[in-house]
Formats: C-alpha cells, sequence, structure tokens
C-alpha cells in the first residue's frame, strides 16, 4: 500500500513512551512502573489560519516546527509528571515527596527530565539559535584572520556546526535516561516503517525494520546546516555582528527552506539514485536513535493502534 492510501503519521518519544500524530488526535502511551501502559489522548484542534499557514510552502516548516514544538511539551510533561510519580513511590506518600521536594531530594529525577525536554524541544528554538551562533564565533576566532574567502569561511562554520552537533548529541546518548529516549525514538520509526510498508503491527513484524527514517526531525536538522551553507554564500559581510545579523535575521528563511527540502527528499526516496538526497540526515539518526527491546515496540505499537482507532471514530466521539 502507498503512503498515500495509508495516510501520513508521525510522532516523537517521550520519557518512557512514544507519542503519535493521527488525523484527528495525539495519542502518548507511556510505560509505567507497574509494566501497565498508560495512555493520554490530546484532539488535534488547530485555529483556522495555523490550517492556512501550514500549506503554504516555505511558511509551513517554521509554522509547523513552533506548532509542535508548543504541544510537544504537553506530551513530554505527561510522560515527565508519569516518570515522577513512579520515581518518588505511591501517591499516598505524597507528604513525603513534598517534603523529599522541599529538601532537593527530587533535584536528580527532575534534573533528568529537564534535559530530556531540552532534547524534545530546545534543538528546534533555543537550541537553534545556540547552534547558528556559536559556530559563527568559533569560526570567526580560528579562521577569521587567516584569510578572506566568505564562502570558504561560510563552509568551515557548516563544518562546526556538524561537529558541536555529533558531539552533543553523542553526549547526551551515554546517559541512560537519554538512551533509553533514542530506544523510543528508534521504536517510533520501526512502527511507522512497518505500517508504511503494510504489514500487521506486531513486535515480530516492527523489529524487522531499522531504526531510520526519512521524515524524521534529525534529519531536518542536519538540512538546516545544509542549506544555511548555501543561502549564507549568496551574502556578503564586513564584520563579525553583521555576520551574525544575517543570521538571525534569515533563520526563518533557512527553517523554511530546509523543511520543503525535507519533503522533497522524502517524496523521491523511492528512485534509486535521489535517494542518496537524504542520506545525511539518516546518518545523523545513528546517534538520535537506538535499537528498541521488544517492550519500548509494545509501548510504541499500542500508541500507533490508539491513534488508528480515535481517527476511526466519529468526530464527535473524540473531545
Amino acid at each position: 500500500m502507498s503512503q498515500n492510501k495509508l495516510g501520513i503519521y508521525g510522532g516523537q518519544a517521550v520519557i518512557e513512551g512514544v507519542m503519535f500524530a493521527g488525523k484527528t488526535v495525539f495519542v502518548t502511551a507511556v510505560r509505567r512502573k507497574n509494566n501497565e501502559i498508560e495512555f493520554h489522548e490530546m484532539p488535534k484542534k488547530d485555529k483556522e489560519w495555523v490550517r492556512v499557514l501550514k500549506k503554504i510552502p516555505f511558511i509551513r516548516g517554521l509554522v509547523g516546527i513552533v506548532d509542535s514544538s508548543a504541544k510537544g511539551s504537553q506530551f513530554l510533561n505527561f510522560s515527565a509528571e508519569a516518570y515522577a510519580e513512579d520515581e518518588v513511590g505511591p501517591e499516598t506518600d505524597k507528604a513525603a515527596t513534598k517534603e523529599k521536594d522541599k529538601e532537593g531530594g527530587l533535584f536528580s529525577s527532575f534534573g533528568m527530565i529537564l534535559s530530556v525536554a531540552v532534547v524534545g524541544i530546545l534543538s528546534f528554538l533555543v537550541g537553534k539559535l545556540i547552534f547558528t551562533l556559536v559556530p559563527v564565533f568559533v569560526e570567526d576566532f580560528i579562521f577569521g584572520s587567516v584569510f578572506e574567502n566568505q564562502i570558504l569561511h561560510n563552509l568551515l562554520e557548516g563544518a562546526i556546526k556538524i561537529i558541536l552537533l555529533l558531539v552533543y548529541l553523542f553526549a547526551i546518548s551515554q546517559t541512560p535516561l537519554i538512551k533509553r529516549l533514542f530506544q523510543y525514538h528508534g521504536a517510533e520509526h520501526k512502527v511507522i516503517s512497518a505500517y508504511e510498508a503494510g504489514l500487521e503491527l506486531t513486535v515480530t513484524n516492527v523489529q524487522k525494520f531499522n531504526t531510520l527514517h526519512y521524515r524524521c526531525g534529525s534529519s531536518f536538522i542536519v538540512f538546516t546546516v545544509i542549506v544555511g551553507v548555501i543561502i549564507y554564500s549568496f551574502l556578503t559581510y564586513d564584520t563579525l555582528w553583521e555576520r551574525i545579523y544575517q543570521r538571525l535575521l534569515l533563520l526563518p528563511v533557512v527553517i523554511g527552506v530546509s523543511y520543503e527540502v525535507l519533503k522533497a527528499t522524502n517524496s523521491v526516496r523511492e528512485y534509486p539514485v535521489l535517494r542518496y538526497l537524504g542520506y545525511p540526515g539518516l546518518w545523523l539518526q545513528l546517534l538520535t536513535t537506538k535499537e528498541p527491546n521488544d517492550a519500548q515496540v509494545e509501548v510504541a505499537i499500542a500508541s500507533f493502534n490508539r491513534v488508528l482507532e480515535m481517527d476511526n471514530r466519529p468526530a464527535k466521539e473524540i473531545a
């Protein structure tokens, strides 16, 4: 079956679970400490002007990122609360929990939760700003007075950006909680791939697929670097601050164009030669996804099946 007939679904990893976005609803499924799977459902209700903007090329990418980041924080909050509740014990011990919280006893748990939230939304907002500006300062500090070729400076800036990104992702992937988050990210991709292949969503079938997928946000990050180098090369600057100003001003443009590139590479992935256009994004996913275990895949399947179930309900039943 083709993707068009099946519909295009996407999602994100959360703490101990996966969120999938359907046609009418968002569903988050998380594995609780008692081994049960708990669901959180949120209807899809975009403002009319948001729906209109999401259809306009080069604008829809920026709108989609801001919108998904805002909504994504809600799914992360749900999973974070469930995780924290499991970490501190049953609800009957709420008084002790509050006292421990005051004493800082829960600082490490909530610190880990915060780090996961940062991974989830920072890359597209504050993180994108940081990874845009820091390489400019680093490149100018190291190579600013070595030569004057601005195109070469742009290429070096892009290389530094990629290196910083890889180091950052590798470093956080070594922590146990982030590693599990990346495993759920892999489970999300596997479920979507199995669904798009028309297979029954069983753990055995889903585990046959790899953890990489063309439409992943990790791929988008790579394209923003590549597209940024190309766009910046059409401009000239006289000072470091003018260079920084250009980067900030053009950030929405880079995001908008990168989104279109991501969609284009996904649309041609079935063609033998053109499919390689999406490989840089897939390579980055080698860091942002990990092989999930069967229990994690089970959670992802449960989330996706609930999405399909909700999508088939009458709209008035989804409140």
